[in-house]
């Protein structure tokens, strides 16, 4: 499963804008191009060795050989050739991703901005990873295996119309869909609250800091890789699920640059 300040807006108990650091006012171009291309490497060594482990050439002569079409992070599922190997991104993908990026902005953040600001890159580094990317994570998978348990007996309570039509047909392939996607999309939103809470337990308890991480816009940009979940769980393989998932590692750069970028007040 796996989006851009925006100033605070204040929403009953969850504000979206800046938390206890500020991660662009104070940051140079030098500082933000670095953590930016730090990031991307590292999202791109974690995907490498994925790729790697599920078959994929890293051979630079093969891969510039095969169409660009069927590159890895480019191939789409075809319904005609179902034995097309396409990549799989799943949970344990998505967390090396994410440790990729967030190590990759995490040193070139250390290395090129002022010592003082570490302790604040240490801090969203361990909140992005556990806060945004583990416990949301955690919450869509066991929302997925709960929907396949009971797939079966939940899909006979869905109404479907009856004819032969090929609307029709579309209309009730549709309302099919519906359980799976609103248990994946609630589970993610419970996920995105209970991570921001773990977030400010670790701030509190672990770092000392007595200071409230609000839920952020880029807060969402990880959870691209659990809305394809929910796609996945709307039809196995689609072109569309498979165009999501190609997007993830893009996304997943975001925590990294967070925590590159994150600075003490």
């Amino acid at each position: 499963m796996p989006i851009n300040q925006i100033s605070s807006v204040k929403n009953n108990s969850l504000s979206f804008g800046h938390g206890h650091h500020v991660e662009n006012k104070n940051c140079s171009p030098k500082l933000k191009r670095a953590v930016t291309a730090a990031s991307a490497l590292g999202v791109g060594t974690a995907y490498a060795i994925i790729a790697k482990k599920q078959g994929f050439s890293l051979n630079p002569s093969k891969i510039f050989k095969t169409p660009i079409k069927d590159w890895s992070l480019i191939k789409l599922y075809d319904k005609k050739h179902p034995e097309r190997k396409l990549i799989e991104l799943e949970e344990w993908e998505i967390l090396g991703l994410a440790a990729g990026s967030i190590a990759g902005g995490l040193t070139a953040g250390a290395v090129v901005d002022k010592k003082k600001n570490f302790k604040a890159k240490a801090r969203e580094a361990v909140n992005q990873f556990f806060g945004n990317v583990c416990v949301p994570v955690a919450f869509v998978k066991g929302a997925a295996s709960l929907y396949d348990k009971y797939k079966k007996p939940i899909l006979s309570k869905v109404p479907q119309i009856k004819g032969d039509g090929k609307s029709i047909k579309v209309l009730n392939k549709s309302l099919k869909c519906i359980p799976s996607a609103a248990m994946t999309l609630a589970a993610l939103g419970a996920g995105i609250v209970s991570g921001n809470r773990l977030s400010n337990i670790l701030n509190e308890k672990v770092f000392h800091k007595k200071t409230e991480r609000h839920i952020k816009k880029t807060d969402f940009a990880p959870h691209v890789d659990d809305i394809g979940m929910a796609v996945s769980l709307m039809a196995d393989k689609s072109k569309l699920s498979t165009a999501i998932t190609n997007t993830v590692p893009l996304f997943l750069c975001v925590p990294g640059i967070q925590a590159g970028l994150a600075q003490e007040k």
